[in-house]
């Protein structure tokens, strides 16, 4: 692949603007230049050139207006790195930005999530972790925190009640410091270095009860990491790289990001390359192939709480939707990964399915793009 041409110079990008356009187009891709990384190796089996859309080129449906609409009008419209469509295992089409390289991983941010849900699977099945739990039998340091009387369960759906709030343009509260925790803000000067378990041990309590609301926050998530590395007694990248990566035939490395102490971060830091990304919705689809255990699959699709769903803080997203163990449950027939900045995950399994989309979109959260992504996967998968 040529390489891509940039508006900008490298010295341009420093750890206060890689998330923000321009330059997301190519930190997005090389995060290993930002925030210090852990590799997660892939078996190293070579790739094939890229595909193209092929039939898919032609598809065109209504948008919400009325409007016809295209995949290619819809991806070039959506900031989009990379996209990939499985059907029953195989590639059936592919389309790649002008400064994306197929070859290398691309952050998924918090479809990182999802991966530290099927990890769960993999420890819960191995008698080394049990969702019944409470956290605080693996991290003892949180005792005080919000997490001192929650479940391992309530981490996982999101279903844990604290004082923070998921903004993620803020640049002075809650958010900022967590970031900073995680090494992917500047330090501030007068405030010394944190790292990421000190940091989520000060995080209090709100008045509900943990288990009645859905509430997405992503430090459950990295707390989660924590409880699996306690569980395994392996660190985050080293688990996911054994019992998960390699055994499903992944072909290129994936990397995450770590905190000043080396921890990964379970919550959004993994990059990895969209074929890499669809092989994993595909591993789900077919019901884990032995590697996610098909009853811990079977419970992600069927266990979510609808009624917790719906009074939470992502109902509008999926009317009549649930969430379970990080992955997003749209309808009885899909499942879901998502990211800020356009990363998905969908899969559709009445029609053996599986998308896979990276994107570099400037806003962290757009409802509108996420209303029309939607509609084309839906419309994608319609067309098998």
């Amino acid at each position: 692949m040529a390489e891509a041409v940039f508006r900008f110079e490298r010295r341009d990008i420093d750890l206060g603007n890689w998330r923000t356009a321009p330059y997301s187009a190519w930190s997005f891709q090389n995060v290993s230049e930002m925030v210090p990384s852990a590799i997660i190796k892939g078996t190293g089996k070579a790739e094939s050139p890229p595909n193209h859309l092929g039939d898919l080129a032609a598809l065109v449906w209504k948008d919400a207006e009325g409007a016809l609409v295209s995949v290619p009008d819809v991806l070039e419209s959506t900031y989009t790195d990379a996209f990939v469509v499985m059907h029953k295992g195989r590639i059936v089409g592919e389309w790649y930005g002008p400064t994306c390289d197929p070859q290398k991983p691309h952050l998924i941010f918090s479809v990182s999530k999802s991966v530290t849900g099927l990890m769960a699977g993999i420890l819960e099945a191995r008698g080394a972790v049990s969702m019944d739990d409470p956290i605080i039998r693996y991290v003892p340091e949180i005792a005080g925190s919000a997490y001192a009387d929650a479940s391992v369960r309530n981490l996982f759906d999101m279903q844990i009640s604290m004082d923070f709030s998921e903004d993620y343009l803020d640049k002075t509260g809650g958010y900022d410091r967590y970031r900073r925790a995680t090494a992917w803000n500047p330090e501030k000067s007068g405030e010394g270095p944190s790292d990421l378990l000190t940091f989520l041990a000060t995080i209090g309590k709100g008045p509900a009860e943990h288990g009645t609301l859905h509430a997405y926050r992503s430090p459950n998530t990295d707390l989660a990491g924590f409880v699996l590395e306690r569980a395994a007694g392996q660190r985050f990248h080293e688990m996911v790289e054994t019992l998960l990566w390699q055994p499903m035939g992944t072909h290129g490395d994936a990397a995450i990001t770590v905190d000043r102490l080396g921890v990964g971060r379970a919550a959004g830091g993994m990059s990895v390359t969209a074929r890499d990304l669809a092989r994993l919705g595909d591993l789900v689809r077919v019901g884990g192939r032995g590697i996610v255990p098909k009853s811990w699959i079977d419970d992600i699709r069927t266990a979510g709480d609808k009624a917790i769903w719906a009074a939470g803080d992502q109902a509008k997203l999926f009317a009549g939707g649930a969430y379970r163990s990080y992955w997003y449950c749209p309808s009885e027939h899909e499942l879901a990964a998502i990211g800020i900045h356009g990363q998905w995950i969908w899969i559709d399994f009445s029609r053996d399915v599986v998308i896979a989309k990276q994107s570099c979109q400037p806003l962290p959260e757009d409802a509108e793009t996420d209303d029309l992504l939607i509609a084309t996967f839906r419309a994608v998968a319609q067309a098998f």
